[in-house]
């Protein structure tokens, strides 16, 4: 049995899982790109893929993961996968998804290049489904890390093989997102994804931007705690920078210097940095 999850913090949540039940284990991988936000038109083809590489160079410039890139090859991944499921025919892949853009992005970018293999492709997708937390209270959870381990043992009875059908008319669903080829990804219940322009999220994060100056990381802190969606920190520093060159905000420092000590304020604030905020 080979999972498939679609975020690092899912792999530890996941791998405690099979600690405490043995019918679970199996190889763990994980998708690495965010198929939820960037451009996707032709994304199988050559010119489409570099496209998209060439769109996270751009967003992962000065951050702490700039000599990451090269690190995810997705496409790699999936020809390792079918070599397994060739290899040995009665090899399985289980996709795990939570109730999340990501997460289902990264489910139609995969799924739709495993159709030949219908009966052996399962899913298991928390969709809009309650667990308990450490405190025994009823929630719902949006992505695997929030789940605790001995839960995912009542998760796993929701494995079900992808059907005929959906391997039909999810590959069209997710083709025509590639042709809209938006920015941005937004789940609005259910695998229905919808395209959104690039700036969709810029309302809310200037609103949790304090008026006077903040070192970026207190102030990205801040915004990744109470986005409504959860972004990658590298999306919303892009954001940021975007907002800059439209002068809704101000980011004072050098970039080459990475993100430490680059301050950000909102036009009109103090530009003395709060040591309580920094």
């Amino acid at each position: 049995m080979i999972h498939i999850v679609f975020n690092t913090a899912d792999i530890a949540a996941l791998e405690q899982a099979i600690e405490l039940d043995a019918s679970l284990s199996g190889k763990i991988v994980e998708i690495k790109d965010d198929y939820a936000v960037g451009p996707l038109l032709e994304i199988y083809e050559t010119e489409g893929y570099q496209a998209r590489r060439d769109w996270w160079k751009d967003i992962l410039a000065h951050s702490p993961y700039e000599d990451q890139l090269d690190m995810v090859d997705d496409k790699l991944l999936v020809h390792i996968l079918i070599n397994s499921l060739n290899h040995d025919e009665n090899e399985m892949i289980w996709l795990w998804m939570g109730q999340n853009a990501h997460d289902v992005s990264g489910y139609y970018w995969l799924m739709s290049q495993f159709k030949e293999y219908q009966s052996r492709i399962h899913v298991l997708y928390l969709n809009n489904l309650p667990f308990l937390n450490e405190k025994g209270q009823l929630f719902y959870p949006t992505h695997l890390s929030q789940i605790q381990p001995k839960e995912f043992l009542k998760a796993k009875k929701l494995a079900r093989p992808i059907t005929l059908s959906e391997f039909e008319l999810d590959p069209d669903e997710w083709k025509k997102l590639c042709v809209e080829n938006e920015g941005v990804r937004f789940l609005e219940g259910g695998k229905k994804l919808v395209s959104m322009h690039i700036g969709c999220y810029d309302k809310e994060i200037l609103s949790l931007l304090t008026k006077n100056a903040q070192k970026l990381p207190s102030a990205l802190s801040n915004i990744m705690a109470k986005l409504k969606v959860k972004l990658g920190d590298a999306f919303v520093v892009a954001r940021l920078k975007a907002l800059e060159e439209t002068g809704k905000l101000v980011i004072a420092g050098d970039w080459n210097k990475g993100w430490k000590d680059m301050v950000v304020q909102m036009p009109g604030g103090s530009a003395v940095v709060n040591e309580t905020e920094a």
